[in-house]
């Protein structure tokens, strides 16, 4: 029985090619308590190349719209036939793939998203068994495991499944395999036998269930880079690296389209009090980005600066607005009726803001104003698009005074105009709504205020 047990994910990049897949064998097999490998279909080779899950989802469409889709099947076997040449496997590999392809597509049943599901889970679940296969090969023994029999049930939301609670107990007995795991990410089955997937990106999510459902000592996600930049570096030149930040800080940032995986794709290890350790699939031995449940920060430190676009804000004014018992949850609940999420209300006594993403509000626009209008009578009612957020983040920003003062003294001297700003509730955040023109300007005058 395994007592530290570190489970590993690796993204398309990483097992884009031979190449990349013998990386990540010399990675697993460098520490003993790496045990259970999550693996992503294969991903570009280059800049220019296709996803396999992507030429799965065309082979997918092919066969639905009942076109001749032996050339879309082809390119798919393709990409394996590649792999398993370069890593010097069995043709059957590749023979074994291409009649699990055509079973899947023959025993199609009449549900379409869950066919769409059973083809895009195809793309992991056999980059797992040609992974396994040259593990084994290079003198490492490991197994393939399929998630459905492991115990990764889900629920049927087709495309957008979530993990069931009884899953966690089956899967805790993953630990106790003395092999090297090599787990398919993205995709598990409904109670009914059916695989169904994650939303896109859902390794990660696969990766965190299985961390939390082991307890591992770390869940470690390799992708392309050494570790996780404080800022943008298609904004700013050379940001520094994050050596570590806490939960709240990931989760802040990552609000305003900042990090290397989707925040909310963790949360089984975030709930379970999991480490993280964000690592290159090409330079391992660079230490990467901790994400941790508690930090000791410095006074006054900001942990990162992130942005992004394509906000409106929805101002209301109405006098005495302070003393209308249940106005702003008449107001969300406009919203809520909409189906549209809202990201910050910020408020006066006689003044109230929602900023929204511009696409949430998209056509319904006209008919939320209308029933602001008539269901609050505000005295006054716009609306702005062409917005940017600007999040600056820290857990060291708690109770240090002047923080503010430096970011809008930043603000001014670059000439950018403040729409908005809101402090969040947690005191480790600052909101900055600024024009999308100058969200550039404002970012890289906060990078010299913060980070010199």
């Amino acid at each position: 029985m395994v007592n530290k047990m570190k489970v590993v994910k690796f993204g398309g990049s990483s097992v884009a090619n031979a190449e990349q897949i013998s990386k990540i064998i010399e990675i697993v097999t460098a520490d003993a308590d790496r045990r259970i490998v999550v693996v992503s279909a294969p991903g570009k080779r280059s800049s220019d190349d296709t996803k396999v899950t992507d030429l799965l989802i065309a082979l997918a469409h092919q066969v639905l719209g009942g076109a001749d889709y032996e050339q879309a099947l082809k390119d798919v076997v393709g990409r394996y036939a590649e792999i398993q040449v370069d890593l010097e496997l069995s043709a059957e590999v590749v023979a074994t793939i291409e009649a699990d392809l055509r079973d899947r597509i023959e025993n199609r049943g009449a549900n379409e998203l869950q066919f769409m599901d059973t083809m895009k889970a195809s793309g992991e679940d056999n980059n797992a068994k040609v992974i396994a296969e040259a593990f084994t090969k290079a003198g490492h023994p490991a197994i393939y495991m399929n998630p459905g029999e492991a115990g990764m049930l889900l629920s049927d939301e087709f495309g957008n499944a979530e993990v069931l609670p009884e899953s966690f107990e089956k899967l805790a007995l993953l630990k106790d395999t003395d092999k090297i795991i090599i787990f398919p990410g993205f995709f598990g089955c409904t109670k009914a036998g059916d695989v169904a997937t994650f939303p896109r990106g859902g390794s990660d999510i696969t990766g965190a269930i299985l961390a939390a459902a082991v307890k591992a000592e770390v869940y470690e996600n390799f992708t392309d880079v050494d570790s996780v930049c404080a800022m943008d570096p298609r904004v700013i030149d050379n940001p520094p690296a994050i050596d570590c930040m806490t939960y709240r800080e990931m989760r802040e940032l990552a609000y305003a389209g900042f990090g290397v995986f989707h925040d909310e794709a963790i949360i089984p290890a975030v709930q379970h009090q999991i480490p993280i350790c964000i690592k290159n699939t090409n330079n391992p031995s660079a230490p990467g980005t901790m994400v941790v449940p508690k930090r000791d920060p410095e006074h006054g430190s900001v942990v990162g600066i992130s942005s992004a676009d394509g906000f409106c804000a929805v101002y209301i004014d109405k006098y005495m607005m302070n003393r209308e018992v249940g106005f702003g949850r008449r107001l969300l609940q406009i919203l809520e009726d909409e189906e549209i999420s809202y990201e910050h209300t910020p408020s006066g006594i006689d003044n109230m803001s929602v900023i929204l993403r511009s696409a949430e509000m998209g056509s319904k626009e006209a008919s939320v104003l209308e029933r602001i209008r008539t269901e609050l009578c505000p005295d006054n009612i716009q609306i702005e698009h062409g917005l940017s957020m600007i999040m600056v983040v820290g857990e060291g920003m708690h109770y240090t005074p002047g923080m503010a003062a430096n970011a809008t003294g930043a603000f001014r001297e670059a000439g950018v105009n403040l729409e908005m700003i809101n402090q969040g509730a947690s005191e480790i955040s600052m909101m900055f709504a600024v024009k999308d023109v100058d969200r550039v300007k404002a970012v890289q005058a906060l990078g010299k205020a913060f980070f010199g």
